[in-house]
C-alpha cells in the first residue's frame, strides 16, 4: 500500500473529471479505497427514509468521494503542486515539489 500524500484537513483542487477546476477543503480519508471526500465539490443527492435525527425523511444532498489521483495539492499561495517526503532531522516531512518548502 502506498503513502497517501494528501490529509484531511488540506486543501486540494480537482484536477480531472466533471468537478475540475474545484477547489476545497479534505474532510475525510478514505485509506483502503484510496479516496478522499472534499467539502462542497462532488455532491450527491440521497433519498433518505424519515429517522430520529431525520423526522421528515427526503433527499438530502452531501459529498461523495473522489479519487486521490483527480486531487492536487493547493500551497499557500494558491498554486497546485505535488508532494513528497524528506527527512528534516529525525523526523520525516511532507514538503512541496514546485516551492521545496515543508508543508
Amino acid at each position: 500500500m502506498t503513502k497517501l500524500k494528501i490529509k484531511s484537513g488540506d486543501t486540494v483542487q480537482v484536477i480531472a473529471g466533471d468537478h475540475k477546476g474545484s477547489e476545497g477543503k479534505v474532510l475525510k480519508v478514505l485509506k483502503d479505497k484510496n479516496k478522499a471526500i472534499v467539502e462542497g465539490v462532488n455532491m450527491v443527492k440521497k433519498h433518505t427514509k424519515p429517522s430520529a435525527q431525520n423526522p421528515q425523511g427526503g433527499i438530502v444532498e452531501k459529498e461523495a468521494s473522489i479519487h486521490m489521483s483527480n486531487l492536487s495539492l493547493l500551497t499557500s499561495k494558491g498554486e497546485t503542486t505535488r508532494v513528497g517526503f524528506r527527512m528534516d532531522g529525525d523526523n520525516k516531512v511532507r514538503f512541496s515539489k514546485k516551492s521545496n518548502e515543508v508543508i
